[in-house]
């Protein structure tokens, strides 16, 4: 039994500087509370300068139509296909970090999970823009949604469009009840800190009227548990489905049934490397270095490094499979893809999705903090070639070579594309001002106070230390 003790006082402590249960609340309700860096100011004037182009550009692109992007026959899926679908990877690790690693008990997901959660609602609005103004009537955008038209038949159950709306919605939505539901307890903390009577206001109506009982919290955490559990399947279904909008076609590059799989991965490598992005500018910026630690940014490391070598294996495994086919579609479409008109773009995406990743089997470059962030910049960079790799690079060479060209961006696709992350750190910057980014009551479950064998460990601590 001591030395049972013993071994498990000497393991990194999830949460560094020996925090007390009310540090932990003054430290992170300080950063809502205080006043508002100018560096923040700079931040979202940026953003919010670059979200507004965002949305003049898609007022634009409704009065002029479509036209003005550099979509053309054979290529009418572009970079509003592209960014659509890397921004539904991205909102993968949210419900990853918080539904499926807390089902399994890794107690290291709390100081991550809150902004991950944060980061996942605002991925999927950024995504959700995306197929809307890429169905050139966006007047009859209603056609998108399950309500019965003009001949009393819903709408064409055939269409990927019908598809992403249920599985982005049912994702969006369980995904924000998930946020809001771990935010109560907090916003009750912040509620009876107020010192101005319109926060109060503000947080007691958010709050809900927690007060923190036992009820409560028995309710609160079985309530928690039941959203973890239904989450859960969506991240397997949610891009499983996205993936499916392009595998049920017969065009060489997409018929396949290693889409599901192979999207889901891909979702979860991308998705970790935002939220690592972010982890390691928001913990160097408000000084959260122990509670976001190098322990918990190396598990998500290694987690990359897992993910990655599933995609890079997926890569291979679409070059097998073409060869093994006996297609011959099949295996021009991908020998197209490494050595055609778009081999810069597979080559990148190659390089930044499986080499990169690979820097994370050396320890000391895994708990690097510049390494990491580089790394991640990389493969974000990668992911997105990825989807334009599938989608352009298919389409642009289909079964006639008599209709087959090359597709160029026009400023409107790059400026849309800079402007949805514009969007999304204009609206990840109002959270990280105006709510607790750290879940400050699951950061103090982890706590050594929370032990009830406490008492325990500082008699096995004191016998060590003799």
């Amino acid at each position: 039994m001591d030395n049972r003790m013993v071994s498990v006082a000497a393991e990194e402590p999830l949460i560094m500087g020996n925090q007390t249960f009310h540090a932990v609340t003054d430290t992170i309700s300080k950063i809502i509370e205080g006043k508002t860096p100018k560096l923040w100011y700079l931040a979202i004037s940026i953003s919010g300068s670059v979200a507004l182009m965002f949305f003049g550009l898609i007022g634009y692109l409704v009065w002029q139509g479509i036209g003005i992007w550099g979509l053309q026959i054979p290529v009418a899926w572009g970079w509003a296909i592209v960014n659509f679908v890397f921004w539904v990877g991205i909102g993968h690790a949210g419900t990853l970090i918080s539904a499926i690693l807390f089902l399994l008990r890794q107690r290291w997901r709390t100081s991550i999970n809150r902004f991950a959660e944060a980061m996942t609602i605002f991925a999927v609005i950024c995504a959700g823009v995306f197929p809307a103004i890429h169905v050139g009537r966006m007047w009859v955008l209603h056609w998108v949604f399950p309500l019965p038209n003009q001949m009393s038949l819903w709408p064409n159950f055939r269409s990927p469009l019908l598809w992403d709306f249920f599985a982005v919605g049912t994702y969006f939505t369980c995904s924000f009840l998930f946020w809001y539901l771990g935010l109560v307890p907090d916003l009750a903390t912040l509620r009876d800190r107020a010192t101005n009577k319109i926060k109060k206001i503000i947080f007691g109506i958010l709050s809900i009227g927690w007060r923190g009982g036992n009820r409560q919290w028995k309710h609160y955490e079985l309530a928690y548990l039941l959203l973890a559990g239904i989450s859960t399947p969506l991240v397997l279904s949610v891009h499983s489905v996205v993936s499916t909008d392009f595998s049920v076609s017969i065009l060489p590059g997409w018929h396949t049934t290693i889409f599901p799989p192979y999207f889901v991965a891909g979702a979860i490598f991308s998705g970790f490397a935002m939220v690592m992005t972010l982890a390691i500018i928001t913990r160097k910026i408000f000084g959260l270095e122990n509670f976001i630690t190098v322990n918990h940014l190396e598990k998500m490391n290694k987690i990359m490094l897992v993910t990655g070598m599933m995609v890079g294996y997926a890569y291979s495994c679409e070059f097998f499979i073409a060869w093994y086919s006996g297609n011959i579609y099949e295996q021009f479409a991908f020998i197209n893809r490494a050595f055609g008109p778009y081999a810069w773009a597979y080559w990148i995406m190659v390089t930044c999705n499986v080499a990169v990743p690979q820097i994370f089997w050396f320890k000391k470059l895994r708990r690097s903090v510049p390494v990491m962030f580089v790394a991640t910049i990389f493969i974000n960079i990668g992911m997105w070639f990825e989807r334009f790799v599938i989608v352009v690079t298919s389409l642009s060479a289909d079964f006639l070579p008599s209709s087959w060209g090359y597709f160029s961006p026009t400023k409107y696709d790059i400026g849309l594309l800079i402007g949805s992350f514009g969007l999304f750190f204009t609206l990840f910057l109002l959270f990280l001002r105006f709510l607790p980014m750290i879940a400050m009551s699951e950061v103090k479950g982890v706590l050594p106070q929370a032990d009830p064998h406490h008492h325990g460990h500082d008699i096995a601590n004191r016998r060590r230390d003799s």
